[in-house]
């Protein structure tokens, strides 16, 4: 009994601390340090909900295969600023396996690329963001069973100004918060060009390779289902 009931205190523990903290940077009007915080907060508790799923040491491998493969299609192209075929990637794996791995795809490309191109107090918005394409993807066609390649297309364009969105979110928070909406305004602004290359590069992707990459990872995903003798689950994410 000793031991279960320190147990229960320690996972309180943290998530005590971890409120206090934030808390405490709202308290002191450090926005830079409470957006870095409440990122955090967010990827703990979808990486502890995917954690807490029953998943297959298959599914799992997978879901670590494509995030390195989503993070290693990055490295060669940052020198090339907005062109971000790991968006792309992310996005197919949330249409095919669903918004919590789609999440942890996109979380994970963004934490293992950043190994190569540089960690800093971005990459948990990065991580963020990105598993937030994966998740909305995953949640794509059970709003919209058939999308379409149109309706997909619209989606991953409108991905390339979210993400940038998402980080000048961050940016504005933790250098510019004395500037107010004009700020943001002005960063956004800042970024059009990028997020902009951003966009067509997912739009491009997806009109030219969407269909081949989602049919190639379905199949993945049916024989891992039918090795597990689960049933059968609808088909998302297909292009018609």
């Amino acid at each position: 009994m000793p031991g279960r009931q320190g147990g229960i205190l320690s996972r309180l523990g943290l998530p005590a601390a971890a409120a206090a903290l934030l808390l405490l940077a709202f308290l002191s009007r450090d926005w830079g340090l409470a957006g870095l915080l409440l990122a955090a907060a967010v990827l703990a508790l979808a990486w502890w909900f995917f954690e807490a799923r029953t998943v297959s040491p298959r599914e799992l491998s997978l879901v670590a295969t494509l995030g390195t493969v989503a993070a290693l299609a990055r490295v060669p192209f940052a020198a090339l600023p907005g062109v971000q075929p790991t968006t792309f990637l992310v996005i197919t794996a949330g249409l095919v396996f669903g918004p919590a791995a789609g999440f942890m795809v996109g979380s994970t490309a963004a934490l293992v690329s950043n190994f190569f191109l540089g960690q800093g107090p971005w990459t948990p918005f990065q991580m963020l963001a990105w598993g937030l394409a994966g998740a909305t993807a995953g949640w794509l066609p059970h709003l919209r069973p058939n999308p379409g390649r149109a309706g997909l297309a619209a989606f991953g364009l409108a991905w390339g100004y979210l993400f940038g969105w998402l980080m000048n979110l961050w940016f504005w928070a933790a250098f510019l918060p004395a500037a107010g909406i004009k700020g943001f305004a002005a960063a956004c602004a800042a970024s059009l060009p990028f997020d902009t290359a951003h966009a067509l590069t997912i739009l491009g992707l997806l009109l030219l390779a969407g269909r081949r990459v989602v049919r190639i990872l379905g199949r993945f995903r049916d024989r891992m289902r039918i090795q597990y003798g689960t049933a059968a689950q609808p088909q998302e994410g297909r292009l018609p």
